[in-house]
């Protein structure tokens, strides 16, 4: 194998597919990405045997003594590390022979190493598109970044390690939840043939918000047991989880009737402020409200700190005092687009609810936050 390319060019590509990369493993070829000719285009694919990544690249061919399209693993870490030193715009001839011996050559120098058999490299999953869903690309990463954070990091409860997709024929649900936290995601544009649902790993997803570009068709492909994202030249794969997800509309409650108003900033900024001075082992922090205006105080007894601030807002029931994890509200609130956002509450031992003010045109979200029991500061 032989081709020459531009180093940026290359690095780019490489950037791409390196998610997928294990940072260590047993099988020192997944520490490399598979090199192959196809066409006039150089196809890089990386796997950890969970999730892949596939990235295509035209380059120009040449031949090297070897059979055209043979493949070949190279050294993942190596090579990008000595493609981010040089040049972006530096052409840069890569070369490959029977022995697998790796031979880059650029106008400063050249650079050897020697990498696998690309015939041992795991054979990556063949998705048959049982199920096929297009999508814009905005639209996909707008549903991972909106529910990613709060999928559970809890390994016993694996079927909520990933956002649950409800694909149907005139929406589609986006859903994670830790236990403490819950997003459900409606979008009314996104939608397919036939009913489906699937969980989708959250390192999955993030590969492939990560990828994906706002302008971009995504086509979603799935089968039994694996899912595919394809847009462009690249495609992110993964194994699904196979578990039943929780029924999470159980746990939204129906009868939050205490509304709350407030500026969405506002209340960010001193939920984040007043956080710094919570106890590092809970992140307690407390509201009082009132019809108009809310104190958020929070204790430290360990470190003799503490902290309140007061923000306007409209409340239209009896005053109030409820605890929350500064961290959860937190990135609650960071995740939703809207200058107001309203608070549906019930009683202080009681999930909360909160929804932006106005709604985007082609969504409609809703987070659910636990509270923390409050304890008394001394």
């Amino acid at each position: 194998m032989k081709f020459t390319t531009k180093c940026g060019d290359l690095l780019e590509a490489l950037n791409t597919v390196k998610g997928a990369v294990p940072s260590k493993s047993t099988l020192p070829i997944l520490e490399c990405i598979l090199f192959e000719q196809e066409d006039d285009a150089l196809r890089l694919s990386a796997t950890d045997l969970e999730i892949s990544i596939v990235r295509k690249l035209p380059v120009q061919f040449e031949t090297n003594g070897t059979a055209e399209g043979t493949a070949i693993a190279v050294p993942a870490k190596r090579l990008t590390d000595t493609l981010r030193a040089l040049p972006d715009e530096m052409p840069i001839e890569f070369a490959a022979d029977g022995d697998f011996e790796i031979r880059m050559d650029t106008d400063q120098g050249h650079y050897k190493m020697v990498g696998h058999d690309g015939e041992d490299y795991p054979e990556l999953p063949d998705i048959d598109g049982k199920h096929e869903i297009t999508t814009e690309g905005n639209l996909l990463r707008r549903a991972i970044d909106k529910t990613s954070f709060a999928v559970s990091k809890d390994a016993l409860r694996p079927a909520m390690m990933g956002v649950y997709f409800q694909v149907g024929t005139d929406e589609t649900r986006a859903v994670a939840t830790d236990g403490h936290r819950l997003v459900k995601l409606v979008l009314p544009t996104l939608t397919a043939k036939e009913e489906i649902s699937f969980i989708v790993p959250e390192k999955a997803t993030k590969l492939a918000g990560r990828v994906v570009e706002d302008d971009e068709i995504c086509t979603m492909a799935v089968d039994e047991g694996h899912v595919s994202f394809e847009f462009g030249n690249s495609r992110v794969l993964a194994r699904l989880i196979d578990e039943t997800y929780p029924n999470y509309q159980a746990v939204i409650p129906q009868e939050n009737e205490k509304r709350l108003t407030i500026n969405r900033e506002d209340m960010l900024n001193a939920v984040k402020r007043v956080g710094l001075y919570s106890s590092s082992m809970t992140n307690q922090i407390r509201l009082q409200i009132s019809s108009d205006s809310v104190k958020i105080s929070a204790e430290d007894v360990e470190r003799s700190s503490e902290a309140e601030e007061v923000v306007k807002c409209d409340y239209d029931a009896d005053d109030m005092e409820i605890g929350f994890n500064s961290e959860y509200l937190t990135e609650v609130l960071s995740n939703v687009r809207s200058e107001e956002v309203v608070f549906q509450l019930s009683s202080p031992n009681r999930a909360g609810i909160v929804v932006p003010i106005d709604q985007e045109d082609d969504e409609e979200i809703l987070m659910l936050i636990m509270p923390v029991m409050l304890k008394s500061y001394a």
